[in-house]
């Protein structure tokens, strides 16, 4: 399993997951407090520098899925196939993450099988162990 490249804007990010905390970067300037992700420096819709990690409940929605089969990166082809999801944020709409959708949090990223994957199904976010010690976000059906 790859581990994430960490940089400075996302350092946070990854530091609140090893807490089992899923936050999102928003705007701190005045009056602006727009979510944002990825995390970058500079507000796009107001361009202050102000920043801060607010919390998030976890929750959102399948907003699109794909399930690559090989020829993959080496690093990726063993554990094919199995599903990437895109989810949709519940406080913040326009905030997309990328993960997998695991019937626990330890299962395995092909625990679930296609067929079950519902775009708008409700996913809450679960923490695992990845490589280097990093906790990932992965997603868990809220109804399975």
């Amino acid at each position: 399993m790859l581990a994430p490249v960490v940089d400075d804007d996302g350092a946070p990010f990854w530091e609140y997951a090893a807490r089992g905390e899923l936050r999102v970067q928003a705007c701190a300037g005045a009056g602006c407090g727009e979510p944002r992700f990825p995390p970058r420096p500079c507000c796009p819709h107001c361009h202050s520098f102000d920043s801060e990690w607010r919390a998030t409940s976890g929750r959102g929605r399948i907003w699109s899925y794909v399930v690559p089969h090989p020829p993959l990166l080496p690093d990726y082809a063993a554990q094919a196939p199995y599903n990437v999801i895109v989810v949709e944020l519940a406080e913040a709409p326009r905030i997309r993450l990328v993960g997998n959708l695991v019937a626990a949090p330890d299962a395995p990223l092909n625990s679930v099988p296609p067929e079950q994957i519902r775009i708008g199904a409700r996913v809450q976010v679960v923490f695992t162990s990845g490589a280097d010690g990093v906790r990932l976000p992965r997603w868990v059906l809220e109804r399975p």
